[in-house]
């Protein structure tokens, strides 16, 4: 198998059970704290008036719902999961993969929270870094321990890989 194949599929396994961990945890906060849950759906929607040339909005909850926006969203979350677990592989190599270390794993899965701070929240009407949303600090904080869960997914899911080879 080509190097090429054989690290798109472990970014492909690897990611999205980094983004499933993500997801379990999401849920857990919604049960345990009543932290509601992110709505994927917007970042479809997002991502939808994005195709049609609009970059930023107000309040991307406010603007005209799109076609398919839900599954644009979920769609994009695990891919956006595959291309950091992909990151982590171009950097480390797929020696990692093979055996992993937690390292690695948490400096790409933390320092994927610049994407939402630095692109996603100011374009969707939050502001850098939550800045517009009513309790900043604690949805930084939130942000930043949900990066780091999929940095753990990152280190687990390759870990779980290694073991069944």
């Amino acid at each position: 198998m080509s190097e090429i194949i054989e690290g798109s599929l472990y970014a492909l396994l690897i990611g999205s059970g980094a983004t499933a961990s993500m997801d379990i945890w999401t849920l857990a906060r919604q049960r345990i704290f009543g932290i509601a849950a992110l709505d994927y759906g917007l970042l479809g929607r997002w991502i939808a008036h994005l195709f049609r040339g609009r970059l930023r909005h107000q309040r991307i909850a406010a603007a005209a719902p799109a076609r398919g926006e839900r599954l644009i969203g979920w769609v994009a979350h695990y891919l956006i999961g595959v291309f950091f677990a992909g990151l982590v592989l171009a950097i480390w190599g797929l020696d990692w993969a093979l055996q992993p270390s937690i390292a690695p794993a948490l400096i790409v899965g933390i320092g994927t929270v610049a994407a939402p701070f630095f692109i996603l929240q100011p374009a969707m009407g939050a502001g850098i870094a939550a800045s517009r949303a009513p309790r900043p600090n604690i949805a930084r904080l939130h942000s930043i321990v949900t990066h780091a869960v999929f940095g753990l997914g990152l280190y687990a899911s390759a870990w779980l890989l290694s073991t069944v080879q």
